[in-house]
């Protein structure tokens, strides 16, 4: 197994003891999601193909995805506080593909990728959700 040097900031957050949890989580939904509804989300695993700043955004990328369907699809994410662009190309993420296309800074994004969000502080802090890297493009994820 190799070892992956984590950046001070990560390494750290690891190291504390859960009761002295530094984040503030949401709380959960109290409105209920019918089994229907929850399956009407399309959730796929995709592929990092490439990954740019998106320019005159502070915020946004611009990520090109491998979907399994054979056709690159495209999704904008403020994800660029968290993360430069060259580090994703390869990541194996999850979207939600079934989201009508929206445009954002002249170029239409077809589709949400999936993360988790909390709060340090007063600053929000948000990590893409990766799954491992042998499930394929295009997978559902149920």
């Amino acid at each position: 197994m190799e070892d992956v040097a984590q950046p001070a900031d990560e390494a750290s957050e690891t190291a504390v003891p859960a009761s002295a949890n530094p984040y503030t989580i949401e709380p959960l939904a109290t409105e209920d999601v019918t089994f229907d509804h929850f399956c009407a989300c399309d959730m796929r695993v995709v592929k990092v193909k490439d990954c740019v700043a998106v320019p005159k955004s502070k915020k946004l990328l611009q990520f090109t995805l491998d979907d399994g369907t054979g056709t690159d699809r495209t999704i904008l994410s403020g994800m660029h506080p968290f993360y430069e662009p060259e580090d994703l190309v390869g990541k194996t993420l999850v979207a939600i593909v079934n989201i009508p296309p929206r445009k954002m800074m002249g170029v239409e994004s077809c589709g949400m990728l999936l993360s988790g969000e909390r709060l340090r502080g007063d600053d929000e802090v948000v990590n893409l959700l990766m799954v491992d890297d042998k499930i394929p493009a295009g997978s559902k994820v149920c």
